[in-house]
């Protein structure tokens, strides 16, 4: 029984978490794409939904497969930028102390294979995966609609990424 329970916890992660797929276990794939960057692969994306769509209403998971090298600094600074692009009405100080604070726990330093997922959960947040290790579980709704904006807002800055996630719908 020991074992089972240590096992059981080593699966889970630090403090209890689970992987994402636990938050979602019906969760199939709505869409996929690539991010391309002046020619370069960057990532593969995969949005998954157990509704088989996406809706603020409902959870979902944006999952990022690198295909090359990115810092954590570069990953939150360039978030921060694009959800200043489609969101100017933030407060500049939430955006750049509180938001950038998390975004700092939530990513890691990723090289090609590597894999990060979000988790959203309407009205309470988001969590997010280095794998299946959970690395931050932000419970601020504002926050985490205006992160996963980046990819679906219909202003995001690549709308053939949206349009493929959402599978083609859109």
């Amino acid at each position: 029984m020991w074992r089972a329970a240590c096992l059981a916890l080593l699966l889970m992660g630090p403090a209890g978490a689970s992987t994402w797929q636990a938050l979602l276990p019906q969760a199939r794939i709505v869409g996929q794409g690539e991010f391309r960057w002046f020619g370069f692969r960057i990532y593969e994306a995969s949005l998954w939904s157990e509704a088989g769509e996406v809706s603020p209403a409902r959870p979902f998971a944006l999952q990022l497969r690198y295909l090359t090298a990115i810092g954590r600094e570069q990953f939150v600074e360039r978030s921060i930028a694009e959800i200043e692009h489609l969101h100017p009405e933030l407060p500049r100080d939430q955006l750049h102390t509180t938001w950038r604070g998390w975004m700092r726990q939530a990513f890691v330093d990723v090289s090609s294979g590597d894999t990060l997922t979000g988790v959203y959960l309407p009205g309470r947040g988001a969590r997010f995966f280095f794998g299946d290790r959970q690395t931050a579980a932000i419970d601020d709704d504002a926050f985490a609609r205006a992160f996963f904006d980046i990819w679906l807002s219909p202003n995001t800055r690549a709308p053939s990424l949206r349009k493929a996630l959402l599978g083609g719908a859109r």
